[in-house]
């Protein structure tokens, strides 16, 4: 007889932050909860569509890997469809990875959260080619270009619901696990405007798309906003956005425990941080877990602004 605790894990949106979803989920093996049911949107919907198929330690392995010119090569940038990244290389990554499983082969239950941008409403995904539905909900607008499936256009599904909670509910486990990568600001020490200076002056060479002035040296205007580049703006629009969002989900569907990593744990690109994002994931998740268990269930893992 199964004696395990269930969760249901909802996984939101946050780019590179998303390596942290990689430390809460191995936390949770290790403390001896059975994951029963995934939910997400955006990284959230890759990282839990690729721990669904049981691939999510060789992705770990490739993640930690990625350096800064390895996360620039992925950037497949298409010219004829007006500068959009078109994610081919990256998802034809993960398809090396995990193959091409169909959602309903998943040994758990699983949902990806996009946005069906022609009828303007949320769309979940729970049948049908896994990447693809990954790709649907990790769409960013203006960014990433907009996926097209059986006549219909599907955009990141943060748009609408960063974190998708309610697709949890049915699953049925012991406890709902959300885990907001847009928690409040905590000023990280290891936030790339403090320890990492040459970060934003490497993507500042990108020819405007990341900032306008390669050569700018005052530090001050290299981290103002008249320094940003499409990309960085875009972002900062779509976080403020998502942030907002978040706080509405959790106010009217409340999950068991909230797991809350700082926004400013990492540059939403900085994707070649994955080792040092997965270890605070993981110990995050720890302290989250330690409270769950405690006596006075102290369910919510610092929900500071909420």
């Amino acid at each position: 007889m199964n004696t395990k605790k269930t969760v249901a894990l909802v996984l939101g949106s946050g780019a590179a932050r998303g390596n942290a979803h990689i430390g809460v989920i191995q936390a949770f093996e290790d403390r001896g909860y059975e994951i029963v049911s995934i939910s997400g949107c955006s990284i959230g919907a890759i990282v839990g569509g690729i721990y669904a198929a049981g691939k999510l330690s060789e992705y770990r392995e490739w993640a930690e890997s990625l350096d800064r010119m390895n996360v620039i090569r992925l950037l497949d940038m298409s010219i004829l469809n007006g500068g959009y990244v078109k994610g081919d290389r990256f998802f034809e990554k993960i398809q090396g990875i995990i193959g091409e499983p169909t959602i309903e082969s998943l040994p758990i239950a699983y949902t990806s959260v996009a946005v069906d941008l022609l009828n303007q409403k949320e769309f979940w995904f729970q049948r049908g080619d896994l990447i693809s539905a990954m790709r649907a909900s990790s769409a960013i607008p203006s960014l990433v270009l907009p996926v097209t499936l059986n006549g219909q256009m599907y955009v990141d599904g943060g748009v609408l619901n960063p974190l998708p909670i309610i697709p949890s509910v049915p699953a049925g486990a012991d406890y709902i696990v959300a885990v907001d990568l847009n928690g409040p600001a905590e000023r990280v020490v290891n936030n790339v405007s403090e320890s990492d200076p040459e970060g934003p002056a490497w993507w500042l060479s990108t020819k405007g798309f990341f900032g306008k002035n390669k050569e700018e040296t005052d530090e001050k205007a290299k981290y103002s906003p008249e320094s940003w580049g499409r990309l960085q703006t875009i972002n900062m629009m779509f976080e403020t956005m998502q942030e907002s969002l978040t706080q509405y989900k959790l106010a009217g569907y409340p999950p068991d425990l909230l797991i809350s990593i700082p926004k400013d744990i990492s540059g939403f690109y900085e994707f070649w941080r994955a080792k040092e994002l997965v270890e605070f994931g993981y110990e995050t998740a720890l302290k989250a877990i330690d409270g769950l268990e405690s006596p006075k269930s102290s369910y919510f893992s610092f929900p500071k602004g909420y």
